[in-house]
């Protein structure tokens, strides 16, 4: 079970405008957790794809952003919800062929390839909930900085004595 890092970043989507700092953001955090300049750019792109859903489909919806932790892993996961008509048809919005409204049909599936974890809950009473998750491992290196500095211990110690 994943354990939250940090408080959640929420964005309001409506316009392309807040897509655009949706995916500055993600990237952002992608970054501070680690990520390296690809896995940012694969997140950042993935929120494009969600996020063009809610500004399309259901005429806007909310990004949360949350740092995760499980294990030896730190992730970034994002959750896409609207309270739009929902998806008629979840698995077929997965496929590779599918087009709504006009679309390329890239969205949901590009989303999921992009990304580690992917679920999508969609009903027309309550709307849509995407949520992605990419994950990065840690090291044992990093693992050990990290156990040193929690421990107050400088960076150079091999033990309890300096």
């Amino acid at each position: 079970m994943a354990t939250e890092l940090e408080s959640p970043r929420r964005v309001a989507i409506s316009s392309d405008n807040d897509i655009v700092h949706a995916r500055a953001q993600a990237r952002d955090m992608s970054i501070a957790l680690g990520f390296s300049s690809t896995d940012a750019t694969l997140v950042a792109t993935a929120i494009s794809e969600v996020a063009r859903n809610l500004v399309v489909h259901a005429g806007g919806g909310d990004l949360v952003m949350t740092a995760v932790a499980d294990g030896v892993k730190t992730g970034l996961t994002i959750e896409a919800s609207d309270r739009g008509p929902g998806i008629r048809d979840v698995e077929a919005a997965l496929g590779s062929r599918y087009t709504g409204r006009g679309g390329l049909g890239l969205g949901l599936p590009g989303a999921r390839r992009l990304m580690d974890d992917f679920s999508v809950d969609s009903s027309a009473e309550s709307g849509t909930v995407v949520r992605m998750t990419k994950w990065r491992i840690i090291d044992e290196l990093e693992r050990l900085r990290q156990r040193r500095s929690r421990d107050g211990l400088p960076q150079g110690a091999r033990d309890g004595t300096r």
